[in-house]
């Protein structure tokens, strides 16, 4: 408890492209450029972009070309996916988009994994069309993924010696993020760092219980370096009453499928189109949706609980403020409630 008292806890942020209304896809990814200039500037450590399909409310269909184009746009914030949806690709691929990115801007680039679908069902049904060569589950194609990246593929793999080109020096860094202890307990055994989405499952029992199960399933003398991270909703502005308008009245959906799945969404309209695509029945959670928000001083000191509770030295920032200009002051406010450290 001692270390995740006494060690500057490190922001990060993780945007979504958002549009609002009266605003065009090209908007949006307009402000997501300038906050990553901006969380560069007040020293945030890294900047991660979503991926979602077929929606009209976040743009951040392709993580890969919005990472290049990031890249291009700063010079020192580490950019990355949160993330990657391995499910519907094939790891070969993955890592030869990202070894790009790797030679393009060495050092600088993250390559996070999420399990989840990335969309409606129509889109998961279009982004599988071809299942082709050798299904896998999802923490084979992790494995899979991390001997392209590492070009370490084992002798007894049917594609030993295949090389995902180019190779650079400096591969991606590899994350895995979740909201479900399968998730945790997967990036545990793998020994791999993982980012727990509060911001999407919103049920902070489920969290805790999580980050247990990670660290249990650690292998302590794995040699790898991992380590526990939090995706978090956080709104901040010049006063505690200014945040919780922002805050209030903001409601997620949980979708229970009658397959099985859970699936977060936002709107009832969202869910009931899900529903309507999977075909399936379907029962709808309304949720109000917990986000950290206040003042620079009340959120400097619930960020500091949540810290020495989970004992994390980095938390990637969710903003939903419907406002850019106000979202981006938020991202202000929070890096000056907590300095960060530039790197050079």
């Amino acid at each position: 408890m001692e270390h995740a008292q006494t060690t500057r806890l490190k922001l990060s942020v993780l945007d979504q492209s958002p549009v609002y209304p009266d605003e065009t896809a090209a908007d949006a990814f307009q402000h997501t450029i300038q906050l990553a200039q901006c969380a560069e500037q007040w020293g945030y450590n890294r900047f991660w972009v979503t991926e979602h399909h077929g929606s009209t409310g976040v743009m951040g269909s392709s993580p890969e070309v919005l990472i290049s184009h990031l890249l291009a746009k700063t010079d020192r914030i580490r950019v990355g996916s949160g993330g990657v949806m391995l499910q519907h690709y094939s790891p070969y691929k993955v890592a030869e988009n990202f070894n790009v990115l790797s030679c393009l801007a060495g050092g600088r680039v993250d390559l996070g994994i999420g399990g989840g679908p990335g969309g409606m069902p129509n889109s998961t049904r279009a982004l599988q069309q071809d299942t082709g060569y050798g299904a896998k589950s999802l923490q084979g194609k992790v494995l899979e993924l991390q001997s392209f990246l590492q070009n370490r593929l084992e002798q007894d793999h049917p594609l030993y010696g295949l090389q995902a080109s180019p190779l650079p020096t400096q591969p991606a860094d590899l994350f895995v993020l979740g909201t479900t202890l399968s998730s945790a307990e997967m990036a545990g055994r793998l020994g791999l760092p993982y980012v727990f989405a509060l911001f999407l499952n919103n049920d902070e029992g489920v969290m805790a219980e999580a980050m247990q199960t990670y660290r249990d399933k650690l292998d302590p003398v794995s040699g790898n370096n991992p380590q526990a991270m939090l995706a978090l909703p956080v709104m901040v502005a010049e006063t505690d009453e200014e945040a919780r308008t922002f805050a209030s009245g903001l409601k997620l959906v949980r979708v229970h499928v009658e397959s099985g799945r859970i699936v977060t969404v936002f709107t009832l309209e969202a869910a009931e189109e899900f529903r309507r695509q999977s075909g399936e029945n379907c029962v709808f959670e309304v949720r109000d949706l917990e986000v950290i928000h206040g003042s620079k001083e009340t959120v400097r000191r619930e960020l500091a609980g949540v810290q020495a509770k989970y004992q994390v030295d980095e938390v990637f920032v969710v903003t939903g403020i419907r406002d850019f200009k106000k979202r981006l002051h938020s991202y202000k406010l929070l890096s000056e409630a907590l300095p960060q450290t530039l790197t050079s």
